[in-house]
């Protein structure tokens, strides 16, 4: 849905032209990218492709150096972040790091743990999770603000085939059941044609003048 903007109501990012620079080098550019509600749009490059960068940049946490970028107005965006390190001596449980973002009611909580499949476990020490877990557990934290807009940065990165499955099977039912957009940062082009409404491939543009 690249031609949509955010005159149309349904539409959360929309980004056309964009690029971003350190020193001379181009890390993205000429990237147009729109999300909108109840759609799931892949961001696929290999690695050093700038991926995570451009999603920071559509959602306005680092600055472009060209194109432009709208968002929809009062957006609530849900992150959940490709790795996030734990001191393994740090005493943080499960329900703990639910609450590092916030303060949420105790039955929040329980359903954000529950639509992860997460609310057997009780609530034991963050490092004594699994890679498939953990993730399930940063997708839950993201979903306790019911967002408009989910953000996953390789949300199957280090769990083996089988987990990769339960976790984006975990986010279809979720934006079936928010109604969400989901911008999935992903290397899986295979699984992107598959299932993605929208795909967008980054390309590689260390050797763009910087004019």
């Amino acid at each position: 849905m690249t031609g949509a903007g955010i005159g149309d109501a349904a539409t959360l990012v929309a980004a056309r032209g964009i690029g971003v620079r350190r020193g001379e080098r181009w890390i993205v550019r000429h990237v147009d990218l729109t999300v909108s509600r109840g759609e799931l749009v892949f961001l696929i490059g290999a690695n050093g492709a700038g991926k995570s960068t451009c999603a920071r940049a559509v959602l306005g946490l680092i600055a472009t150096d060209e194109g432009i970028v709208e968002r929809s107005p009062s957006i609530e965006v849900g992150y959940v972040p490709q790795r996030l390190a734990l001191t393994a001596t740090l005493p943080l449980t499960l329900r703990r790091l639910m609450t590092l973002t916030g303060r949420f009611a105790a039955r929040d909580i329980d359903a954000a743990l529950h639509a992860v499949g997460l609310e057997r476990l009780g609530n034991p020490p963050v490092t004594t999770l699994s890679g498939g877990e953990f993730q399930r557990l940063l997708l839950a934290r993201a979903l306790i603000h019911r967002p408009d807009l989910l953000v996953l940065d390789e949300p199957a990165q280090g769990v083996d085939i089988a987990g990769a499955d339960v976790v984006h099977e975990l986010i279809e039912g979720i934006r079936a059941d928010l109604g969400c957009g989901v911008l999935l940062i992903s290397h899986d082009l295979e699984r992107a044609m598959a299932t993605g409404d929208d795909v967008v491939v980054l390309l590689p543009h260390e050797h763009d003048e910087r004019g």
